[in-house]
């Protein structure tokens, strides 16, 4: 299969182009330009990224970034990135690619484990997050051509806990290599 990654440089990003990259091809998208640049939050960077690479069997989104205060804290301004990266910008990758994936393809969108158990200063996030699940559970029951589209809901990685460990006290870790295994199955 061809597979554009987007968040390929991310933890996550780079563990499931190590899972899928055994048997798939990887075109390894993001903000930094690994095989193609985008930037989720702009609809012509998604348009130009999906122009560039054709098309493909599967997108899979391990992008999207979120601002994290304590919610007396939290403005329109800075609850905005939750929106615009997270949120639209996965849906958006939905949105604009339907035209670029083959029939019987998917999405893979990622959403977050605090839209379920949430934590302090993760309002936005979770937001976020459940805005995509949701968008993921209403927008599966009429996909064109057989498309399928899914969300994985990671929890707090052990290769992250040196810096979201006080975030999430109580969570058991998990490393990204078991996150990819989520994507693989979606």
């Amino acid at each position: 299969m061809k597979i554009i990654l987007v968040g390929a440089s991310g933890t996550i990003g780079q563990a499931i182009n190590e899972e899928l990259g055994k048997n798939h091809d990887i075109i390894r998208a993001g903000r930094n330009g690994l095989d193609v640049t985008v930037d989720i939050t702009s609809v012509d960077s998604i348009k130009s990224m999906y122009e560039q690479v054709g098309k493909v069997d599967a997108v899979i989104s391990a992008a999207g970034g979120a601002h994290f205060s304590p919610i007396s804290e939290l403005t329109p301004d800075l609850n905005e990135i939750g929106i615009e990266s997270k949120l639209k910008g996965q849906i958006n990758l939905v949105l604009l690619g339907m035209d670029y994936v083959h029939d019987n393809g998917s999405f893979t969108l990622t959403t977050g484990i605090m839209m379920d158990d949430p934590i302090p200063q993760g309002a936005s996030a979770a937001m976020a997050n459940g805005g995509v699940k949701t968008f993921v559970k209403a927008s599966s029951i009429e996909m064109p051509r057989g498309i399928r589209i899914n969300s994985v809901s990671p929890n707090v990685l052990r290769e992250s806990l040196d810096k979201y460990a006080d975030f999430f006290p109580g969570f058991e870790a998990v490393p990204a290599s078991r996150v990819a295994l989520a994507f693989k199955k979606a």
